[in-house]
């Protein structure tokens, strides 16, 4: 009898790299300024709120790093729930994942990168829907066909938007100061700062930093993992926060600090105000290549975990197939595809995936709480630990719980919608749990896969 296909170690440190950086950089950095500048309304304040979700997120990263180093396998966090805490907690990431929160993400991207596209061509909502569907269904397919080539069309778009924010950066620090805007950018504007709005202006920009965690879900298809995603997960995350907070300061160089927070596009006017009319145009083309490249990551991360969650018989075991030619988990990229496009036509991916995302912070609270109690195992022997042991994990844990605290107390409807929603795959689970395939030793068909 032949071997199963296995999936093909094709991802470099560039590419894994590229990956992190390429995720993150979305279209939040493009809108998301004015809404942190509102609930900070200072510009060393704003700045700070920067630089604090950086480096949190950043903590995010290094717990990742530490457990990937540790658990180099495919499935990322899914794989880290399940070997520090619970193989119920695991499914539970990876039900919320594939209904909501990855699968709504790549609607909501997907939208986005649909309604620039529209900047050009005049679309309908019918069209800006079947732009963003065709669009999941491009990447998808250049994803089913291999690995490789989804990491390098991955890297290309990386290294394209990057470059063009670092453009964008030097005109507004070099073209600036004679912009009429300008005038009067450096000062404050009037109200005052509060510690809830901290914490709100705190939660939207972790919001702009999201997706550091997922270079982890392809561990399995990544050369020499253990120091591979580590060495990403810091590149990436380097690469972000200089470009986040250098393109802020550059926003607040050419528009004064009201115009920040009253805008809506903060981008495109900075570039209109640099560049006069043809400056929307610019930054449309900017957005639709950035969302393009971060749906190309997410669509290559998500179905990572769905093949490891087939191969744990707490998904169909036909989710864990690999394509025999291509060497990729292709019926999980079909099915996450196929989800995420009836997530756009309908218009459900904006609800779901509203109602659900806070609630991923309780699982980087949980991965926290995992890695201390894997670093009390004899057996756990990562080839890296996190810097700062344990202070950064413990404050990384207590801003997951203020997050969804603040999320519960704020809005209750919604998080005990979202919340129950979760909670549903608990049934599901225990059904999964009673009849998945077990080998003759009585363990999960994935198990090989487990630390000794």
């Amino acid at each position: 009898m032949s071997a199963r296909p296995a999936l093909h170690r094709s991802i470099g440190l560039l590419h894994a790299t590229a990956l992190v950086a390429g995720i993150i950089i979305g279209a939040s950095i493009f809108v998301q300024p004015a809404e942190i500048t509102r609930e900070v309304p200072s510009v060393g304040g704003m700045l700070a709120v920067w630089g604090t979700a950086g480096l949190l997120s950043v903590a995010g990263a290094l717990i990742c790093a530490e457990l990937a180093s540790a658990m180099p396998l495919t499935g990322g966090i899914y794989v880290f729930l399940r070997e520090t805490l619970s193989p119920a907690l695991a499914f539970l990431w990876g039900w919320a994942m594939f209904w909501s929160i990855h699968s709504g993400i790549i609607g909501a991207i997907a939208v986005v990168f649909a309604r620039y596209v529209a900047y050009f061509v005049p679309l309908g909502d019918t069209g800006i829907r079947a732009a963003a569907i065709a669009a999941i269904l491009l990447v998808s397919a250049v994803n089913y066909a291999g690995v490789k080539h989804g990491s390098r069309l991955q890297t290309a778009f990386t290294v394209v938007k990057v470059l063009a924010i670092l453009l964008m950066i030097l005109a507004g620090f070099t073209l600036g100061s004679g912009a009429p805007d300008s005038a009067g950018g450096a000062g404050d504007a009037p109200g005052s700062v509060t510690a809830d709005g901290v914490v709100r202006a705190l939660i939207a920009g972790l919001f702009a930093f999201g997706g550091w965690h997922m270079v982890t879900y392809s561990a399995g298809e990544t050369r020499d993992p253990e120091r591979t995603i580590p060495r990403a997960l810091a590149i990436g995350m380097a690469v972000v926060i200089l470009c986040y907070v250098l393109l802020n300061a550059a926003y607040l160089y050419v528009l004064p600090l009201e115009r920040v927070m009253s805008s809506t596009r903060v981008a495109a006017d900075a570039a209109d105000a640099l560049l006069g009319s043809g400056g929307g145009a610019l930054m449309s083309s900017l957005v639709i290549f950035s969302t393009f490249g971060a749906l190309g990551g997410l669509i290559l991360s998500g179905p990572r975990v769905y093949h490891a969650m087939a191969h744990d018989g707490t998904a169909f075991r036909w989710l864990g197939e690999v394509h025999p030619r291509f060497r990729t988990p292709h019926r999980a990229i079909a099915l996450q595809a196929v989800w995420s496009c009836v997530l756009v036509a309908t218009g459900t991916y904006r609800a779901l995936f509203t109602r659900v995302i806070h609630t991923e912070w309780i699982f980087f609270g949980l991965l926290a709480v995992g890695l201390f109690l894997a670093r009390r195992r004899a057996g756990y022997r990562p080839a890296y630990r996190v810097w700062g042991y344990p202070v950064v994990p413990a404050i990384f844990l207590a801003a997951s719980m203020v997050i969804v605290v603040n999320q519960v107390v704020t809005d209750p409807r919604e998080s005990a919608v979202g919340l129950g929603f979760v909670a549903i795959g608990l049934p599901v689970y225990a059904l999964w749990a009673r009849t998945r395939p077990r080998t003759s030793a009585g363990v999960p068909t994935h198990a090989g896969d487990r630390l000794p």
